[in-house]
């Protein structure tokens, strides 16, 4: 009777916990909301965690483990750069699906004679082996460690995945002949299937993901986060726990309405973004007519000054120079100067799905300051100064005006109709997708060179004098 009062009141708490995590996750859909939403998912995950650790036999290990796992996660959040957010939710994604594979590892030897329960475990064992993998050379790419496979390696990889689906479906096949006793495997081989599986899965991850080109890594990422929430749900599963299937199920979903957003907000569909990549989907011969007509910080400022409306496209070179701080102190003073300020942000620009969004929301820019190419666009002709800062491949004027792009179709945030565009960069170098950009080379264009954070900051310091 008392066993089962507990499980009344386990089942209650997964229950009141998942109902914390469907709220949290509504909360963190608004900016004023979300690091309260935050803190309610996370209370959520610790009743979870509570009300399974009080039937552990031994729960001070596990308690040791948590505090030791949450140490080592605080100081690393903690310690990290803006600009290395999107590396360390690379990581993230990567360890919960390391977690998973662990897990589906260790139950195998308890496993009875279901298939079923044999199926999950395998389809656990592959997602997380390759979301591990896999967020570890998303990580690399990011951290600009490892730049990218050569067109050879490229290919063996394709051709492994091929051979590595056909192995997973002789594996899943070995498993269904075995329940409806057409024959009879031994369990040796089953385990050496299951070890086979293992390694496998690990090469996976690494052999979809180094195709990838750089530019199409915050897709990535959405999925590895999707796939590492599947995997969860997949263990959850096995261990009976509703609230890691309840967690994990919601993870998966909106990291997979994510990436199905971005893929759109692309124009590409999940299929070129994972098997075919920029560098295949076209190519360009067109030379790029015009020339760079730099300007001073002196010059910019008179530029800027008079302007009665301005759009601030923020990139990952805004990220890179910390820069977001003194943007917005810039967006301040023209507003003051009696100049209408907004924010551009193209859903895939920076490293990670939200970059752009998570680093103004540190400065404490209006979310309602914040438009997406739909509502910027129509107006574009009216914008007196566009100022890009760091972005390359979301405002490259090539996806719209080129059909012989590689990006062409794309979505842009499209400066260049702007009265001036002038653009903040350190060099002339090309985006993470490799792509060069005419807009640097547009009669409306100029280019200012140098540390966007020291750039701004020379305009701040005129607008103050």
């Amino acid at each position: 009777m008392i066993d089962l009062d507990f499980q009344i009141v386990q089942q209650l708490g997964y229950i009141f916990s998942a109902m914390l995590f469907i709220y949290g996750l509504k909360m963190l859909s608004k900016e004023d909301t979300a690091a309260r939403g935050n803190l309610v998912s996370s209370t959520g995950m610790f009743l979870a965690v509570l009300v399974t650790i009080v039937e552990i036999i031994n729960p001070l290990l596990v308690i040791s483990a948590i505090v030791l796992g949450g140490l080592i996660g605080s100081i690393f959040a903690l310690k990290v750069k803006m600009t290395s957010i999107p590396e360390m939710v690379a990581l993230f994604n990567g360890f919960g699906g390391l977690s998973s594979f662990f897990l589906a590892w260790s139950e195998f030897n308890n496993l009875t004679t279901s298939s079923l329960i044999m199926l999950i475990t395998y389809a656990t064992v592959i997602i997380g082996g390759v979301t591990f993998s896999g967020s570890v050379i998303a990580f690399l790419k990011l951290s600009e460690m490892f730049k990218g496979g050569n067109n050879f390696l490229n290919q063996a990889s394709r051709w492994f995945l091929i051979f590595s689906l056909i192995f997973i479906a002789i594996a899943a096949l070995q498993i269904v002949v075995s329940s409806l006793g057409i024959y009879s495997f031994n369990f040796e081989i089953i385990q050496q299937v299951f070890i086979a599986l293992l390694i496998i899965s690990i090469l996976s991850g690494l052999a979809f993901v180094v195709p990838i080109g750089g530019g199409d890594m915050p897709v990535v990422i959405s999925l590895l986060n999707s796939l590492s929430g599947i995997a969860a749900a997949s263990a959850g599963i096995l261990l009976t726990n509703t609230a890691l299937i309840v967690a994990g199920c919601l993870v998966g979903a909106s990291g997979l309405v994510l990436t199905l957003i971005m893929a759109k907000s692309m124009n590409r569909t999940l299929y070129n973004i994972f098997f075919v990549g920029y560098e295949s989907s076209g190519s360009s011969s067109a030379e790029i007519d015009g020339e760079i007509k730099p300007i001073s910080a002196e010059d910019a400022y008179l530029v800027v000054e008079s302007a009665r409306s301005a759009l601030i496209v923020p990139g990952y070179g805004m990220a890179v120079a910390q820069a977001q701080h003194v943007v917005k102190e810039l967006g301040d003073l023209l507003e003051e100067n009696g100049c209408e300020v907004s924010f551009g942000i193209h859903p895939v620009a920076g490293r990670m799905p939200g970059h752009m969004n998570v680093l103004l929301a540190e400065a404490n820019v209006s979310y309602d300051n914040l438009l997406e190419p739909k509502d910027i666009n129509p107006k574009m002709d009216t914008v007196d100064i566009a100022i890009v800062i760091g972005a390359n491949d979301v405002v490259n004027p090539s996806a719209t005006e080129e059909p012989g792009s590689p990006i062409y179709g794309m979505p842009i945030l499209e400066v260049h109709r702007a009265k001036t565009v002038m653009v903040l960069k350190r060099s002339m170098a090309s985006g993470f997708a490799g792509v060069q950009n005419p807009l640097f080379f547009k009669e409306n264009s100029r280019m200012l060179f140098g540390d966007a954070k020291e750039s701004i900051s020379k305009l701040v310091a005129e607008f103050k004098d």
